[in-house]
């Protein structure tokens, strides 16, 4: 039955509510939030536990190609394609494009039956999730669209419910396959305590299962502008090396909103399958720290972090020494550039703080100290007035664009590894503990031939240090 199954994860969040952790640049589902594994290198790894063969259509930002790409490879899962968004117009849209490419690549002629699940999500009993699956396939199967609905272990303000009703039939309440009666916004603290009082109630886990075909006739219903944009900028998506570039004009076009607006509430065909899987969207800190191991006095810890008189308080310490003394109730996240300390109560915050970072100007929003790049990372050292010292590390195989740089000069000495320098039409080798001058100007690359990963320390000098004074002159990665 999972044969025609295909998996959809989607990747396009940004996880303001984890800030510093993650950032728009870097968000949460590239993170490892606990143990070595990213979220979506989880969720890619999860599919084989449930049963499923076939490689996953992954939907992504642009900015993140790179980093999903490596990712995904670094656990095995290379088959996978990725389809990029041009620009964020939410779920109903993104759902639609993967729809498209799972029909454009159907064997045999059968209908893609949809397993769509968001990158950034904690499931601990994937047992239980492979039941819960083999129950909503059925119902997709069958016509139906089916949503994932977590029975809810208290109430809980941060997640949208749904109420579930008996299907005509007879179903008892104890049926895992029931109807939808509505779907409720995040609620209040009050109501979300009727709501659990009141039984019937389940957490929207954005998890859905619904045929290719199904789904966009259903959107062909009841949001045919999202339909007939994803269409247009599918018919006139171009490939761009392993990735598959939707168009960027007919794809903002779509009207931006979310399946459950788009389709959930509107569609005569919606059931919700029960699921108790130990799942959480990890949208908060107070949820990642519900994740966490705690000691006797209610305390989880990561990093280097010296604790006194600390109760029921989640601290995650970065590069250096944390300590933290008489305080409860709180939470703590050091990182490079920004120290977040936030009362449990107050997680939801968060998105404020990163709201009045974004209209400020200030980048801590957007990016970490470490840049990811698609050939390894830079990150600054130092910079004042006329000059700036980063660390460059390029990965083993990988080479910078062939570039040139207007109004700063750049001098490169290599600390670890060797560099093949190309400076002017000349190519040349740097060795450990040796250096090279780039002038405003001249058009010049980095590469790292070797197996080893390289780095430089790059001083720039100028009367304008910014990222946009590069002129690409060719690229491997496909950048402009």
């Amino acid at each position: 039955m999972l044969d025609t199954v295909i998996p959809v994860i989607l990747s396009g969040g940004a996880g303001t509510r984890l800030w510093p952790l993650s950032r728009a640049e870097h968000p949460k589902q590239l993170i490892a939030v606990s143990g070595e594994r990213s979220l979506l290198q989880e969720t890619a790894a999860r599919l084989s536990a449930l049963g499923i063969t076939a490689p996953p259509i992954v939907v992504c930002n642009d900015a993140h190609r790179f980093a999903v790409r490596e990712q995904l490879r670094a656990i095995g899962v290379d088959a996978a394609d990725v389809v990029l968004e041009p620009v964020g117009r939410n779920t109903a849209p993104a759902i639609a494009a993967a729809a498209l490419v799972a029909l454009s690549g159907r064997r045999e002629g059968k209908d893609p039956i949809l397993l769509i699940l968001p990158a950034d999500h904690v499931i601990d009993d994937v047992t239980a999730l492979a039941t819960a699956l083999q129950a909503a396939v059925a119902e997709a199967m069958a016509g139906r669209v089916v949503a994932f609905g977590v029975v809810p272990s208290h109430p809980e303000t941060g997640y949208g419910y749904i109420k579930s009703k008996s299907r005509p039939g007879g179903d008892d309440a104890g049926t895992t396959v029931r109807g939808i009666a509505r779907f409720v916004e995040k609620p209040n603290a009050r109501d979300a305590a009727a709501f659990i009082e009141a039984g019937g109630y389940l957490w929207n886990s954005g998890m859905f299962v619904v045929g290719a075909t199904r789904y966009l006739d259903e959107l062909g219903t009841h949001a045919s502008g999202v339909r007939a944009a994803v269409e247009e900028a599918h018919r006139t998506a171009t490939r761009d090396l392993d990735f598959l570039r939707l168009d960027a004009a007919s794809f903002a076009r779509s009207p931006a909103i979310s399946v459950d607006h788009a389709v959930m509430e509107r569609t005569t065909h919606a059931v919700v399958v029960a699921l108790d899987a130990g799942w959480s969207d990890v949208g908060t800190w107070s949820a990642l720290a519900d994740l966490a191991t705690r000691d006797a006095a209610g305390n989880a810890v990561t990093g280097d972090v010296v604790l006194a008189g600390v109760r029921n308080t989640y601290v995650r310490g970065g590069k250096r020494l944390l300590a933290v003394a008489g305080v409860s109730n709180l939470i703590v996240v050091d990182t490079d550039d920004a120290l977040l300390v936030a009362d449990h109560t107050s997680a939801e915050a968060v998105r404020n703080v990163v709201e009045h970072l974004r209209a400020t100007g200030r980048p801590e929003h957007a990016r970490h100290r470490r840049v990811h790049r698609p050939w390894g990372f830079y990150e600054p050292v130092h910079g004042a007035a006329g000059f700036q010292v980063k660390r460059l590390c390029i990965d083993p195989g990988a080479r910078l664009s062939l570039q040139m740089h207007r109004r700063r000069s750049e001098h490169w000495v290599v600390v670890r590894g060797a560099a093949t320098v190309t400076r002017a039409g000349e190519t040349f080798e740097v060795a450990e503990g040796e250096s090279t001058h780039i002038p405003p100007g001249t058009k010049h690359r980095i590469e790292n031939r070797s197996e080893k990963p390289l780095e430089i320390i790059e001083v720039q000098c100028g009367d304008y240090l910014g990222e946009d004074d590069i002129v690409r002159f060719e690229d491997v990665y496909g950048r402009k």
